[in-house]
């Protein structure tokens, strides 16, 4: 019975932890950005604002289980663990809303193209933006021996790897993805935002794992980086081809802004990665 009520107190304990937490994480967000989240949904609806902040929440929820996941080691440890952590994953969260206005989405203000346009593309990007910096956080938090400086390194390297595939992105698509997302191309930015999600997943499982020493783990960081560039491509041309053989996913998304066909690119990206990370986990 001391048991079972232990983990009853320890439960509750980590749930109110959590909704701590998301109250810490909206407040953060209202702090370092121009606009008030409640002023924008709730009085003006905006769609667009309601998909980024999606994202941001769902990361730090993923952040949150990453801290969580592990050896208990008692009730007050675990929550300056688990609390600290998640505590620097929002610092970082909204680190990343800062390099995707000037590195991922570099050619417009983020900022104007949600609040004053309402941009559902740009939201999304920032969705899947928020999510795979998450991803990554989680990863380098799970797993012994690394510490705040193995954090911070897999962090920065994350996010100089969404950057590069922005670039890698753009170049294996027909269409430039800043002039589409800029003309309220919802289609591309679900499939773009959707896919920087799955890469998230990918450098999750390189970032995770006990820390042995820089050089092992930065290794397998940078080799399962390397299997993004390469294998991801694949994907979308095998649903290109296979999934939807008489039309092109690229017509739909940039012509016809598909956004079922968006969709279809997100899921095969998605579950690619989901497969990656238990294949080869």
């Amino acid at each position: 019975m001391e048991n079972l009520g232990y983990e009853i107190l320890h439960g509750i304990s980590l749930i109110l932890l959590f909704m701590l937490i998301l109250l810490i994480s909206k407040a953060a967000n209202d702090f370092f950005t121009p606009y008030k989240l409640d002023e924008e949904l709730h009085e003006k609806d905006n769609v667009a604002l309601a998909t980024s902040i999606a994202g941001y929440l769902s990361a730090t929820t993923v952040i949150f289980i990453g801290a969580l996941l592990g050896p208990t080691k008692g009730i007050l440890a675990d929550l300056m663990n688990v609390g600290g952590y998640a505590l620097l994953g929002i610092v970082l969260l909204n680190l990343s809303h800062e390099i995707n206005d000037r590195f991922i989405l570099h050619r417009f203000c983020n900022v104007k193209e949600i609040i004053e346009d309402r941009n559902i593309g740009a939201g999304a990007v920032q969705f899947g933006s928020y999510m795979a910096s998450g991803l990554v956080v989680a990863g380098s938090i799970h797993g012994e021996g690394g510490g705040i400086g193995s954090i911070l390194v897999f962090y920065i390297l994350g996010q100089a790897a969404l950057i590069l595939f922005t670039a890698f992105y753009n170049w294996i698509t027909p269409f430039d993805i800043h002039d589409e997302i800029e003309q309220d191309n919802a289609a591309v930015g679900v499939a773009f935002g959707g896919t920087l999600t799955a890469v998230g997943i990918i450098l999750m499982k390189g970032a995770s794992g006990d820390f042995v020493s820089w050089g092992h783990n930065l290794s397998i960081f940078v080799m399962d980086a390397a299997l993004i560039f390469i294998l991801l491509p694949v994907v979308r041309f095998f649903f290109d081809k296979v999934i939807m053989p008489r039309t092109s996913l690229d017509h739909e998304i940039q012509h016809d802004r598909n956004l079922g066909a968006g969709f279809l690119e997100v899921i095969g990206a998605i579950s690619f990665s989901i497969i990656l990370l238990f294949v080869m986990g």
